[in-house]
């Protein structure tokens, strides 16, 4: 007789904490599989042992989220959790196949994300630099909009950043992105020269190698990079809706309209696919077609 299903739920977690998978990761797959767990869960009663979930009772369970009227990134994200553990369990002799990858993908729409223009990233990083809110720790906070500007990390990556991936010689870091893979992005002279001011002023706890620290000498977490993005964004731009990825997008897009070819910013931003890259081919040509709008005498 197999493990009870919430026995077998618990091992897949120790297992993608062994395997250094991001904590992010792990709670949400805890999130979304408990949430499983308790669909199958009758009331006042136990689960079913895996193998009595057949293709038809995950079809039910995907039936049900749509009844839900949750959006089709979320179903998405509980369908992947659900197929993962599947593979762990194949994996571990606990199931003959991965059922769960007979099921549908739901689609979801294509969403291209909203881009600042040059000028507007420029005078928001510009008006950080100024200390118009009087921050006690700005060169922190610009070293961070540089930063995540001007190397396209993700907001994960620039948090994982340790004092040993800067090379200041050459203007690269060493960054570890989506699946523990690591990549070399290089920095310009405005990052460097607000790093460099940062690092003078860095005040870490004992033994802390996290170049973004908090204020209790601590590494800084996304969510905290999250709020100072949020803050200098609200005041300064008057835009309560950009955050850490925004900046990512604007490096992109502004890379590929000066000419930059798509498969270096793929390569700069850590894509495994290029049709990922590709969306900020459209986004160019709206903005293109704007221009044409406003300033063709025949548009």
């Amino acid at each position: 007789m197999s493990e009870p299903l919430a026995a077998q739920i618990v091992s897949f977690l120790g297992a993608l904490r062994r395997e250094d998978v991001s904590e992010h990761t792990i709670r949400s797959y805890k999130t979304d599989l408990n949430q499983f767990l308790a669909y199958f869960t009758p009331p006042k009663g136990e689960p079913p042992a895996i193998e009595g979930i057949d293709t038809l009772a995950l079809r039910e369970w995907l039936g049900d989220l749509h009844r839900q009227n949750l959006t089709a990134v979320t179903m998405r994200r509980k369908l992947a959790a659900v197929r993962s553990f599947y593979s762990h369990l194949l994996r571990a002799g606990a199931v003959p196949a991965n059922i769960a990858k007979l099921l549908r993908t739901p689609k979801a729409p294509k969403k291209l994300p909203r881009v600042m223009t040059a000028e507007q990233t420029n005078g928001l990083i510009n008006g950080i630099e100024a200390d118009e809110l009087g921050r006690k720790q700005i060169t922190r906070d610009l070293a961070i909009f540089e930063m995540l500007y001007g190397c396209g990390i993700r907001v994960s990556e620039l948090v994982g950043l340790n004092l040993e991936d800067i090379n200041f010689g050459d203007r690269w870091i060493l960054v570890r992105g989506k699946g523990r893979k690591e990549r070399q992005v290089p920095f310009g002279t405005k990052a460097a020269a607000a790093l460099g001011r940062y690092l003078k002023e860095r005040s870490p706890g004992p033994g802390e190698k996290a170049v973004f620290l908090n204020r209790f000498g601590e590494r800084l977490s996304a969510r905290s990079i999250g709020t100072i993005v949020k803050l200098y964004s609200t005041a300064l731009a008057g835009d309560s809706s950009l955050h850490p990825h925004s900046l990512r997008h604007a490096f992109a897009t502004h890379l590929l309209s000066d000419g930059a070819d798509l498969r270096s910013i793929q390569e700069l931003l850590g894509h495994s696919s290029l049709s990922t890259t590709q969306k900020y081919t459209q986004v160019s040509l709206i903005e293109l077609m704007a221009v044409y709008d406003r300033s063709h005498p025949k548009a």
